[in-house]
Order: C-alpha cells, then structure tokens, then sequence
C-alpha cells in the first residue's frame, strides 16, 4: 500500500498550488472525492494566496509554504507536480532559478514518489516543442528548441524534467505520467503575467491600445481551465501507464489577431490593436495533436473559445471592481 494512509483515503501533494492551473486542481480534487485529503505546496514566488484563500479553514486542506527545490518529507499517495512559473514573466525574471525548479524540484518530487511508492504526475509543456516545424504537433516530434535562448529556462527545464521521469520510471520503478500542456486560460490567471489572454482582456477593460507581437499572424490553441483538469485527473486515475507524454489542449487553433478582435468584441472594447516586434524564439504555431489523449482518455475539450473567454473576462472584471473599491475606500 502506498503512502499511510487507509482504503477510504487518498493523500494528494499539489505542487505549485497557489498558481493558476494549481489552485484550480485543488478545488477539483477535493470537491470529486469526500476522502481525498490534499497538500497544497508553494514558494508564492508567482502564486498567490488569493487563489487559495477559500480553502484556508477546509478541514481536508493544508498549505505548505515550500520551494520544490528543497527535499519536501511527507506521506503522500499521489502527486501533481505543477510547481514552475509558466509565463515568460516570471520564468525569464530569474533563469536560473526557473531551471532549477524544473530540474531539481522533479528530482527531489521523484524521490518523494520512489520513498512513498506514490504515482506522480508531472505537468510538461508544449514549449518542449519549441518553434516547431510541424503542425499539428504530435507527441513524437523531437522539438526544434533554442538552447541558448530567453525562453531555454523554461523549455529545456522542461525537457530535462520529462527525461528525468522516464529514467525513474526505467530506474526505479516510479508510477511516472507526463501531461504536455498548451495554452490554457480561464480565471485566477495573473492579470501582469505576460501571457496573450490576460493581457489582451487587461487591456481591453482598461482601454488601452492591445498589443499584438509580430503581425499577428502567428497562431495559438486555447484550451479552458475547466478541460485541462479533467485530462489530467483522468491521466493520474489511469490504472496502468505507459509513463510517455501525452499532450493535452485544444486543437482548434486561432491566429492572435483573431483573439484580439474576439476580446475586443467581447469585452465592448474601443481598445485601438498596435503592432510590436515579435520577441526572439516566439513560436509561430501552436496546436497540439490530440490523438493520443482521445484514444487513451476518451477526451477532448468542451468549452467553446467565445464561451470561456467571458468566463475569463468576468473574472477580471470582478479584480478591477474590487481594486477600485479599495481605492475609493482608502481616499
């Protein structure tokens, strides 16, 4: 039996669960199952406690303030390992940094697995794929990744990360499973994170002009929050796994000028598009092929792109209300 805990209970370590992706898991998992008791870690380096606060006094809910790059000793059955900034922001304000917690926080996860004999989930990206020269992409496409780059921190962290699974798995043993996320939005993403939708919706309510990198030509898959989590508590729920990566995401694939015109509409925005140099290694195309996941899963997204981005933009508007009221009640 793995971990310590009995037949009715199952002990969840959630890395990276003040983010985005991370908070929401939390609220997944803990609302799917009554005997499911989580341990939620994270440095709050691009997490916040916000995202985490309802679940303060919940009797099932713990709240570790812990960097994945320190040893973490605790008694667990499964793992999510999310802990990594994701948008450029944040992974390229400290490159080095941001290779160590993909790199070593797999490591010490991995050992934590090996020691409990817990599955463990590790949350890889499509950045693995880098500027690829293929379309859609597949989970055997090598890559076409700049080692030498702004984005190499995250990307080849990344990467080392995933080989780092297979050997463990090879190893040792380890009930490893390798999700491949793309582009994924939804509320509780950080409204200054850099990345497309946040900034595009910011901009929109705010009235200030969008901004598109490059010609805006170049294209991305959006998938909503809510069908990332059921892909990927789908994956660790699998009773036997191959240990080999498969990517999840939405296929259905938009040009950035599309979006920008979409959140303009949207949002009733009179926000005028301006056009900026398009940043080194930024890839022209992003959309995964899902084959795998449909086949192993009997998944594919739901959410339509019109209906999650209000979802996403009522939720700014809730941040910008409520950054408003603060203000006019310290006057």
């Amino acid at each position: 039996m793995s971990g310590f805990t009995t037949k009715s209970q199952r002990r969840i370590l959630v890395t990276g669960a003040a983010g985005f992706l991370g908070s929401h898991l939390c609220d997944r998992l803990l609302a799917s199952d009554p005997d499911v008791e989580i341990v939620a870690a994270d440095s709050l380096f691009s997490g916040s406690r916000a995202n985490i606060e309802h679940l303060r006094d919940h009797p099932r809910f713990e709240f570790l303030r812990h960097d994945v790059t320190v040893p973490l000793f605790c008694e667990i059955d499964e793992i999510y390992n999310l802990a990594c900034p994701a948008s450029p922001v944040h992974y390229q304000f400290d490159p080095i940094h941001t290779i160590k917690t993909s790199v070593n926080g797999a490591l010490n996860m991995l050992g934590l697995a090996k020691r409990t004999r817990a599955k463990i989930l590790q949350t890889s990206t499509s950045e693995v794929y880098g500027d690829p020269t293929i379309s859609p992409q597949h989970e055997g496409y090598l890559g076409n990744v700049n080692t030498m780059g702004p984005r190499a921190c995250y990307d080849e962290g990344k990467r080392v990360a995933e080989t780092l699974f297979y050997s463990y798995r090879q190893l040792h043993g380890v009930d490893t499973r390798v999700v491949r996320i793309f582009n994924t939005y939804g509320p509780r993403m950080l409204p200054e994170d850099g990345r497309v939708v946040s900034n595009f919706i910011m901009q929109a309510l705010t009235g200030q002009p969008i901004t598109v990198y490059g010609d805006g030509n170049h294209t991305r898959s959006f998938c909503y929050v809510d069908d990332l989590l059921d892909a990927l508590v789908q994956v660790m729920d699998l009773p036997q796994s191959d240990g080999m990566p498969v990517n999840i995401g939405n296929p259905q694939e938009v040009t950035i000028n599309e979006l920008a015109k979409l959140v303009i509409e949207l949002t009733g925005s009179r926000s005028p598009i301006v056009y900026k140099p398009l940043p080194k290694d930024d890839p022209m195309q992003r959309r995964p092929d899902i084959s795998k996941a449909k086949a192993m899963l009997d998944w594919e997204p739901s959410v339509d792109l019109r209906d999650g981005l209000m979802k996403t933009i009522e939720y700014f508007e809730e941040l910008l209300m409520r950054a408003a009221q603060r203000r006019i009640a310290a006057e």
